[in-house]
This record gives structure tokens, C-alpha cells and sequence, in this order.
């Protein structure tokens, strides 16, 4: 990674604070408002950019996949076959072999094309060089989550952000549950006084292992260290954030979403690796106890454990009442207030791309950045409490000087593997 510019971000509530997302979106108008087509270019050919890029495709008529970008050349081939293979998009994937851009610098070409949007979708360590690279390119960016791994890249994607802005140029984050119609409904009830003034907010998020890491006799002769960790990124910090910022951060977004995106004051944390890996750096365990301003607390739970209990749920405690999400098949609300969604579901995954290319058609920009910045940053400084033992504080996690991606990567290099974090041992930089 490029050295990253950095600002003084002192003031808390004034540089995070997010736009509050509207909790209805009108209709997408399908009719067209010019009509060239929008060129889409993708940088990470695994399932979840192929998923994104055959919804870009739906999401719009004349959009067009032009170029793609991965460190696989089988992974391009296969991502392009899927897409073809859907009748309804297989015409508009026109990527040409000359467009099929392999290696760490293949975003680089991507962006040099004449892409008008970019789907990025590479392992999170990268997000940050990826996403400025978008902007300063004038390119609009569906952005998955998390925008970083570390708080120097977050400080870079939050620069990103307000380039964006000034760009006037349209940055969807892959925060997918703010897009989801039976979500944005509970949440406005929340905000109505359903269950009077929130108290707390418990959020688990137990599953199996996303990736396991291959024992070390699997990898191959003369792969390098670099090769190796990012084929197996899901087990090495620098690359995923660790399990609570790469896939919990889903639960700490919907937390910040119903606390008005304000960051808390502090959290405390335990974590730790119940189940040995050979040669990853990853806990397979968190649980965070946040500190809000107003005395409210917030719990994360989360872990990736084979043979265990598994729970994706939302609990909200109230003076008046609970919210319950993910247990049952709708979200209910009890107490002085009883209330079960009964909306209309919709793909709350292609919701995303379908107002993104709305956005770009009518020339409105969407930026999710800040909030995509501050749930990732929610999740960090879960991960930076628990790898350390200690009290970490808001204006601490966001100014952490702490960088776990390499400056320089070099594909060929050998890259040491940080230990795993111990409590009370682990410094906090």
C-alpha cells in the first residue's frame, strides 16, 4: 500500500457524524435518462464480485461489464462463465481478453480504462488503496465492506470519502441490511418511540469458519509468503480485519445505524483463538461491550466455530418495549407497542445497485463513505479492546497509528506472519 494521507481527526462527532439514511427509497425509475451505456469494471472476481456485478448488470438495462481485474486467471474465467451463463446479462458481459487484467497492480488498468463505475470486492486490506484509486480516477464505486483493516487506512478511505463528495460522485457501500426494506422499517419504528427510550443492544453473529487455513503441507512449493496469505486471506489480519471486522462488522453497522451513527465513548473486550490454526493470526472469538454517551450500552457477540450454537440476531431493549431481529422470519416489536413487519420483501443486495445506477442515470450522487467508515471503525476498535485487554476509547481507535497492511506488497516477498494478539501483553499503538 502507498503511503496513505493522513488528517487530524480529533473532533469526534463532528467528522464522523453520518447522514441518516432515509428509511423508505422512492421507486427506481427504470426509464433511462441518456442513453449510452454505463461501463462496469470489477476488481475481485470471487462469488461475492461476481454476485455484485450480475446486480449491477440487472440493476440497469444498458449497463455493461468491460473489464475485470483478479490475481487468477481461472477465477476470471469463472466469474465471467457464471455471468454468461444468466440469459438475461449474457450479451452485455463484453470483456474482451485485452480487459482481463491479472496481478496486485490490475485494479491500476482497470481504472485506466473507460469504465464509468467500479465494483470492488477484493479482500478488505486493500480496500483503501482500491477506493482512492477509484476516485481519483472519477470512477462511481460500489464498495463492499469494510472500507479497512487498520485505522491509518480508515483515516485514508474517510479523504476518499470527502474527494467523493466533492466529486459529486456516487459511493454505495455494501452495508446490505441499511437497504433492506424490513430492516429500514423496524429501525424507523425505533426511532418513533416504539419501545420508548433504548436501553441497550445485543447483536450476535455465530457461524461456522468462513475460510479455514490449509494446513502448511497444502501449500505449495516455492509459493511465496505473499501468494500464500492472500489466497488464504480470511486468516491473516492485514487482509480481513479479523472475523468481527470482516463479517461481524454487519452487526456493528446495524448497532451504529441505531444509534444515529454517533460513536460511543469507549468499549472493553474479551477474544481469542478457542480452536488452534497453523500459521493464521485471526481470534475465532469476540465479545465487545460499547459505551454510548447517553449511558446506553451495546453488546457484540460474535464467533466461527464448527459444531456450535449458530445465531445471526438483533436484540434492542427498550423503557417501553424490545425489538427482536432474526429470530423468526420477520422483525417484531413487544411490549406497550406490538408490532410484526408485514412489507414486501425485496433483494436488499441488488436494492444497493439498483439506486447506485439510479444515482448515476440521474445524475444524484449517493455516498455512503462516513458511515462506511464509522461502522468499520466501530467493529476495529472491538478487535483493538480485545487484542490488547484494554479500554479502548473512540478518539484512540480512530488515531491509532497501528498499520497491519505492508507499505510495499511485492507478490514474490516473504512476508512474517504477526503473532496472534495476547491480552495484557498485546500493546495498543
Amino acid at each position: 500500500m502507498p503511503n496513505t494521507p493522513e488528517t487530524s481527526l480529533s473532533t469526534r462527532r463532528d467528522m464522523m457524524k453520518a447522514a441518516a439514511l432515509v428509511t423508505a427509497f422512492p421507486a427506481v425509475i427504470r426509464a433511462q435518462t441518456v442513453t449510452n451505456a454505463i461501463k462496469v469494471g470489477l476488481v475481485g472476481c470471487g462469488g461475492r464480485g461476481t454476485g455484485a456485478a450480475s446486480q449491477a448488470l440487472t440493476a440497469d438495462d444498458k449497463a455493461e461489464l468491460v473489464a475485470v481485474a483478479d490475481i487468477e486467471p481461472a477465477q476470471i474465467e469463472k466469474s465471467l462463465a457464471t455471468l454468461k451463463s444468466i440469459s438475461k446479462l449474457a450479451s452485455r458481459v463484453q470483456v474482451q481478453p485485452a480487459q482481463r487484467f491479472l496481478g496486485l497492480d490490475a485494479y491500476q488498468k482497470v481504472m485506466a480504462s473507460d469504465v464509468d463505475v467500479v465494483l470492488l470486492a477484493t479482500p478488505p486490506g486493500f480496500r483503501p488503496t482500491h477506493l482512492a484509486a477509484c476516485i481519483d480516477a472519477g470512477k462511481h464505486v460500489f464498495c463492499e465492506k469494510p472500507v479497512a483493516t487498520d485505522a491509518p487506512g480508515l483515516r485514508w478511505a474517510l479523504e476518499t470519502t470527502e474527494k467523493a463528495r466533492q466529486k459529486k460522485l456516487s459511493l454505495v457501500a455494501g452495508f446490505c441490511w441499511r437497504y433492506n426494506a424490513m430492516i429500514q422499517e423496524t429501525f424507523q419504528k425505533l426511532f418513533d418511540g416504539a419501545i420508548g427510550r433504548p436501553v441497550a443492544y445485543y447483536a450476535t453473529y455465530y457461524t461456522s469458519p468462513v475460510k479455514p487455513l490449509p494446513p502448511a503441507s497444502a501449500r505449495p512449493a516455492g509459493m511465496s509468503d505473499t501468494e500464500w496469505q492472500i489466497r488464504n486471506w480470511y486468516n491473516f489480519v492485514w487482509l480481513c480485519g479479523d472475523s468481527i471486522v470482516e463479517q461481524a462488522v454487519h452487526s456493528a453497522d446495524k448497532i451504529a445505524w441505531a444509534m444515529h451513527d454517533e460513536p460511543p465513548v469507549s468499549c472493553v473486550a474479551v477474544g481469542g483463538r478457542a480452536i488452534p490454526a497453523e500459521g493464521g493470526n485471526i481470534f475465532d472469538h469476540f465479545a465487545v461491550n460499547y459505551l454510548y454517551p447517553n449511558g446506553v450500552r451495546a453488546f457484540l457477540d460474535n464467533r466461527q466455530s464448527e459444531g456450535c450454537y449458530n445465531e445471526n440476531a438483533d436484540y434492542i431493549l427498550g423503557t417501553d418495549g424490545a425489538v427482536t431481529i432474526g429470530r423468526g422470519p420477520a422483525p417484531r416489536i413487544t411490549g406497550k407497542v406490538e408490532w410484526t413487519w408485514s412489507g414486501q420483501h425485496y433483494d436488499m443486495y441488488q436494492r444497493e445497485h439498483d439506486l447506485l445506477f439510479a444515482s448515476i442515470r440521474r445524475h444524484e450522487p449517493i455516498n455512503d463513505g462516513k458511515r462506511l467508515a464509522t461502522s468499520t471503525l466501530l467493529a476495529m476498535m472491538g478487535r483493538m479492546a480485545a487484542y490488547t485487554g484494554q479500554q479502548i476509547t473512540w478518539e484512540q481507535a480512530l488515531n491509532s497509528q497501528e498499520r497491519l497492511v505492508p507499505e510495499h506488497i511485492d507478490w514474490n516477498a516473504s512476508l512474517p506472519v504477526a503473532p496472534l494478539a495476547q491480552p495484557g501483553i498485546t500493546k495498543f499503538v
